[in-house]
């Protein structure tokens, strides 16, 4: 994997003054501020525990901040090894090295989990349990994930002083974003639905400023959102990372969705994160139907 440079900014702490130390402690809590659930909906999916996935994510990764975080949407460094997709080179063990890209975030995420639960080299690590995060640590280490001979030190180091242990347990998932020491909210933070994630727009935001930040084109999107490019979005409106879903979740099977005052079918639509004009279909209306307070909607 990636060599890491921005760990040691962080661990050395005799070598930087108070204010470097303040700055990547509030970069390090803003990347799991932001990427917590979709740890979190990983470890539910796929049994790697959350601890070890943003431990990782913000190593491997600068917080976000690296090269191939930046470039290519790689929050794992991840060699190509076989890939067939995106790619990125960059300077590791060997010069101009390939590294697998993605088009957001949430792919690099699925993919890491899909990476360490197919490949035989970490299937012992399945044996542990999924609150043996010191296990894990020391296991990926030892299965190779990385060369850097204080990895496992180092992933737990992070776990310990950002307790992220308690995200094991999946109790954090949900919850707001808290404030940072210097006073400023984190950025948008990533929620879980449906099979899918999505932010909650700010006040002034637009497809362009979210876009650059999650790292997806503006225009996809507005297109995964069903709306245009240039939209200003309002304050609390949800946008969702990828293309949304046929259905709402299976347990809406039996529970309708009552139209209520100041609802229209495209913000039932983003609610749920159904596509529109699936929405329109399964219950035989068109377009051109104006509904009603009271009206029962079929949301699966």
């Amino acid at each position: 994997m990636k060599k890491n440079f921005f760990i040691g900014l962080l661990l050395c702490l005799c070598a930087v003054s108070a204010s470097a130390q303040m700055k990547w402690s509030q970069q390090f809590q803003q990347y799991f501020d932001q990427y917590r659930d979709m740890a979190i909906d990983q470890m539910r999916r796929y049994r790697i525990p959350a601890s070890i996935t943003l431990a990782q994510g913000v190593l491997e990764s600068g917080a976000g901040r690296s090269e191939l975080a930046v470039k290519g949407n790689n929050h794992f460094g991840i060699k190509c090894h076989g890939w067939t997709g995106r790619a990125v080179y960059h300077n590791d063990d060997r010069n101009n090295e390939c590294f697998r890209a993605y088009n957001n975030a949430s792919e690099s995420f699925e993919d890491h989990s899909k990476f360490l639960t197919t490949s035989d080299r970490y299937r012992s690590l399945f044996k542990l349990k999924i609150t043996d995060y010191k296990g894990w640590a020391y296991g990926l280490k030892s299965c190779g994930y990385a060369t850097n001979p204080r990895y496992a030190i180092q992933l737990i180091d992070i776990i310990q002083l950002y307790k992220l242990y308690e995200y094991d347990d999946g109790r954090y998932a949900g919850r707001s974003a808290v404030t940072h020491p210097s006073g400023q909210m984190p950025s948008h933070r990533v929620y879980q639905f449906n099979q899918n994630y999505y932010v909650l727009a700010k006040a002034g935001d637009t497809y362009r400023n979210i876009g650059e930040e999650m790292g997806v084109s503006y225009k996809k999107l507005a297109k995964y959102n069903e709306n245009d490019r240039n939209a200003r979005l309002e304050e609390g409106e949800i946008v969702w990372l990828q293309k949304k879903r046929r259905n709402a979740p299976k347990e809406y099977k039996h529970r309708p969705h009552v139209v209520k005052s100041g609802e229209s079918m495209y913000t039932i639509s983003q609610r749920y994160g159904i596509r529109l004009k699936r929405l329109y279909k399964m219950n035989d209306l068109t377009p051109e139907y104006q509904i009603k307070v009271g009206d029962v909607l079929r949301i699966r």
